[in-house]
């Protein structure tokens, strides 16, 4: 009787289905009633700091009633017995008022670890604990690794980008790092919508450091009518702090093997970030170069451009030969290859401020040999207004992309929410040249509202 019922129940009209006490509708959750903070830790996340091999930061939150968090890690163990050889570290707390409740959020950086080990730790007040999660340090020599990169996920967090990142974990479940291109949400000040981004993530965003840096979402209306950077994200967030005076933990830079990754605020100060940028490129060391920042250098989306942006960053990396820059905003799939306009400054049509770059003709310069990425992995989405340097493009799309590095090689993958293989590439280094492009044959056909009218002038892969 019950397998019937089931049955019954599930081949309901939606109508029928929707009804609930004498035709009365179930009542809605309330945001402050779902998200309201607990002694229990929740929220719990890792991210990066300067030096994966012996460090790494964790967050979390807690209801007001906590005034002291703890942090206990240990060296992970075969079994169940390591609790006693646990260290509790004392954490920083900071008190935030949202629009629907007080929170304290708690932040403890652990330093100190030995490289390519397995840690097990846990978060709490010293009764209530979070459960024992793990993570593992870079090794201390390079070798093979891979992390995931998301643009824009803003909208319908948990009902529809959920299963994005989750997708994500499935093809890259020992990820070294998961980065964000901003706008991990659409109000700044909205602790439902933040609650619904860290739900997303889950248990997930416990055991693999995350990288992040702000989109124009996570701005928000100050005091006086100026736009600056959401309450939310310095509470929550326990980035570097090797950035620029005043940019704390929204620009920064680390190091993962052989991998430099820059990650830039391109809300703000744009000079100030050219200058900083030149001096960590010139100082590096690392074979491969990533930056990451929202707003595109050349935008996917009809009537954008962000023309200072591309005047003051796009020289230093085409001076230092950036290898990747990976980027959000646009809501729309572009990657171009190693060509793109040469001049910082493209003009549009006259008179029209708006337009984005290089309606007309284009000079490619085949010297730099950068790889830009514009994407977005939450729903919110534009048409495309496919420039002709982009080697693909795509509307209407979810993605998540997975970077592999592996010595002198770098394979990149763009997914879909579906999991099929939507574009890819790998770069391989050549001494004192650009590095060598391959395409790799995608598994479905670009995506588009409407076919492509022209031909698209596509520069040809490097041998």
């Amino acid at each position: 009787m019950l397998v019937s019922g089931l049955t019954l129940a599930v081949g309901l009209p939606r109508q029928h289905a929707e009804a609930h006490d004498g035709d009365h509708p179930p009542p809605a959750a309330k945001p402050a009633e779902v998200y309201q903070p607990s002694v229990l830790p929740d929220r719990v996340i890792l991210t990066v700091l300067e030096d994966p091999r012996t460090s790494v930061a964790v967050t979390w939150r807690t209801s007001a009633l906590v005034h002291q968090g703890w942090a206990e890690i240990v060296v992970a163990d075969h079994g169940p017995r390591f609790e006693s050889r646990a260290r509790r570290l004392p954490a920083k707390t900071t008190a935030l008022q949202t629009d629907i409740n007080t929170a304290h959020f708690h932040s403890v950086r652990f330093e100190g670890l030995q490289p390519a080990t397995t840690y097990t730790y846990r978060v709490g007040d010293g009764v209530n604990w979070s459960e024992w999660l793990q993570f593992r340090t870079a090794a201390a020599e390079p070798e093979p690794f891979s992390f995931v990169y998301f643009g824009d996920a803003q909208n319908s967090v948990r009902s529809l980008w959920s299963r994005v990142i989750r997708e994500a974990f499935r093809d890259a479940p020992r990820a070294a790092f998961l980065l964000h291109a901003g706008d991990l949400i659409n109000r700044a000040e909205s602790d439902a919508e933040w609650g619904e981004w860290f739900g997303a993530g889950g248990w997930m965003n416990g055991m693999i450091p995350t990288v992040a840096v702000p989109g124009n979402h996570e701005q928000a209306r100050l005091p006086g009518g100026a736009r600056g950077l959401s309450r939310h994200w310095r509470p929550q967030f326990e980035f570097p702090l090797n950035g620029p005076p005043g940019l704390e933990e929204t620009c920064y830079t680390f190091t993962y093997h052989n991998l430099r990754v820059v990650a830039l605020d391109s809300n703000r100060d744009l000079q100030r970030q050219a200058v900083w940028l030149d001096q960590v490129l010139a100082d590096n060391e690392c074979e491969w170069v990533v930056c990451t920042f929202h707003h595109p250098i050349f935008s996917t989306s009809k009537l954008r451009d962000n023309r200072e942006l591309r005047n003051l960053w796009k020289p230093v990396f085409d001076r230092y030969r950036v290898d990747l820059v990976l980027q959000g905003h646009d809501h729309a799939y572009g990657r171009s290859g190693l060509q793109v306009p040469d001049q910082a400054e493209v003009a549009g049509p006259a008179g029209d401020e708006q337009q984005n770059v290089a309606e007309g003709a284009q000079v490619l310069d085949p010297h730099t040999g950068t790889v830009y990425v514009v994407s977005v992995s939450g729903p919110k989405m534009y048409p495309n207004r496919r420039p002709p340097f982009m080697r693909r493009v795509g509307e209407d799309t979810q993605l998540y992309q997975i970077i592999h590095i592996d010595g002198h090689r770098l394979r990149f993958e763009a997914r879909t929410a579906a999991g099929a293989l939507y574009d890819a590439f790998e770069l391989t280094k050549r001494p004192g040249q650009v590095n060598a492009l391959r395409e790799i044959e995608p598994e479905i056909p670009e995506r588009l509202r409407e076919p492509i009218e022209s031909a698209s002038v596509r520069e040809p892969a490097t041998p």
